[in-house]
């Protein structure tokens, strides 16, 4: 089966962080954390910059990873290391998602894309741990 490499940006400000409604593919209408796949020859933090920058116009700095997921999609499965990260200044511009928004990390009411849950469940288990 394919494996597909990515890597996911967990934007923080204050005490919130930067959700994405996907604009296309199967998971169209559902949020993520923003980022994409890694390039030959690139780090994890460069291709996180490098898709941030492509996505949303934003510049980010990556400041720790957060968690890896291994989830198994029917046709692929898909490798994601996630990085805390937070913009450089206040300018994104939404290039390939509907929509983005600052939410607190325990807010429930969101359809997550499905190797998301992994992510914000983990993150939720560091917020209240400390």
């Amino acid at each position: 089966m394919k494996i597909v490499n990515v890597v996911a940006a967990i934007i923080k400000r204050d005490d919130q962080i930067l959700i994405a409604k996907r604009g296309y593919g199967e998971f169209k209408g559902m949020y993520e954390f923003p980022g994409g796949k890694i390039e030959k020859g690139e780090t994890p933090e460069e291709a996180l910059k490098r898709e941030i920058k492509e996505e949303m116009e934003a510049n980010i700095e990556v400041d720790s990873f957060i968690c890896h997921v291994h989830y198994q999609y029917p046709d692929f499965i898909l490798e994601m290391d996630c990085y805390l990260c937070h913009l450089k200044d206040a300018h994104i511009s939404l290039l390939e998602h509907l929509d983005a928004k600052w939410i607190h990390p325990v807010q429930e009411d969101i359809l997550w894309v499905p190797a998301d849950v992994q992510v914000i469940e983990e993150i939720r288990r560091k917020v209240h741990n400390g």
